[in-house]
């Protein structure tokens, strides 16, 4: 991988991760780009690109620490006074701050679950461009309805068990290419009440358990040595050099991101993904012409590769 691939697959993770625009999407269709323009780069679905891609997620984990580090800060010491507090038979109503940790907890266990099964009988909407398109419509339309609410009268004390299930529901469903992690997650905190900056907060509160426990997953498709048995194309300073612009990148497009949701200028990433859709869709060849689906000579690495997730 030569030194420009590694930053601009990283700075496409950190950019999209944030940006509420379908960063899976983005990073795929970048790496087959330029393995049409010539690069000898590994096909997405090899072992040394997952692995390359969960590094770069693990960037983008490191970003929300940064730029939420003051909130994050305040979350862990509540919890750790209230955990003290708790073993005063103290209510968990009045135990703010733990609480918000354990919904947080009933989110990502959600979208865990959910998730599982999405990957296991999902598999055939991810293999069609119109799905995508479809989906970048809808995340088009949740963003610009996003900017219109105005109902923020629930603040963290107010979090209840509903909204951490509304909000792993909506993150569950991101896994589908062409939906926006953070926008649906957002998007359906605003819709349950939720203050416009808890909610963001929240948002990206739960992206770093979400990201470990999907890290943690993927990695054990690479446990087996012989997932690299044809040799190493990629070498550990593209790893690392890809982690840090991740993180980087990520860390500058997070703040951004916040600073246009606090103000309701979500609009303008609903504008990109509708042209987005719309580029996918007049992209796609005229299949007029073509044979029956079942008549097609394609082996399931061929189904895989031209995948948008």
């Amino acid at each position: 991988m030569t030194l420009w691939e590694t930053v601009l697959l990283g700075a496409i993770q950190g950019l999209f991760m944030f940006v509420p625009v379908s960063s899976s999407s983005h990073l795929v269709l970048i790496q087959q780009y330029l393995a049409d323009q010539g690069s000898p780069l590994p096909s997405p679905d090899t072992p040394e690109m997952i692995l390359y891609n969960l590094v770069v997620h693990l960037g983008t984990m490191v970003s929300v620490t940064i730029v939420m580090w003051r909130p994050l800060k305040r979350l862990v010491r509540g919890i750790w006074r209230e955990l003290g507090l708790w073993r005063r038979r103290r209510t968990l109503r009045h135990l703010i701050h733990l609480r918000l940790a354990l919904l947080g907890l009933v989110t990502t266990a959600i979208t865990g679950v959910l998730g599982l099964l999405i990957r296991a009988y999902g598999t055939g909407v991810f293999a069609s461009p119109w799905a995508v398109a479809l989906m970048l419509m809808v995340t088009g339309a949740v963003l610009w309805w996003s900017d219109s609410v105005k109902t923020t009268w629930r603040g963290a004390a107010q979090m209840t068990l509903l909204v951490a299930i509304v909000i792993g529901l909506a993150q569950a469903a991101a896994l589908f290419p062409g939906l926006s992690r953070s926008g649906l997650t957002i998007a359906a905190a605003l819709a349950m009440g939720m203050h416009r900056r808890l909610a963001a907060q929240f948002s990206f509160f739960v992206a770093i358990p979400t990201i470990l426990a999907a890290t943690g997953l993927q990695s054990l498709s690479l446990l087996d040595p012989a997932s690299f048995d044809g040799g190493l194309f990629l070498s550990w300073q593209d790893y690392a050099l890809g982690f840090l612009v991740a993180a980087v990148v990520g860390a500058g497009a997070l703040w951004v991101v916040l600073r246009l949701l606090y103000r309701g200028y979500f609009r303008v990433f609903a504008v990109y993904v509708v042209g987005l859709a719309l580029f996918v869709l007049l992209t796609q060849p005229d299949l007029s012409d073509a044979p029956p689906v079942d008549e097609l000579p394609l082996d399931q690495d061929q189904i895989k590769s031209v995948q948008l997730h």
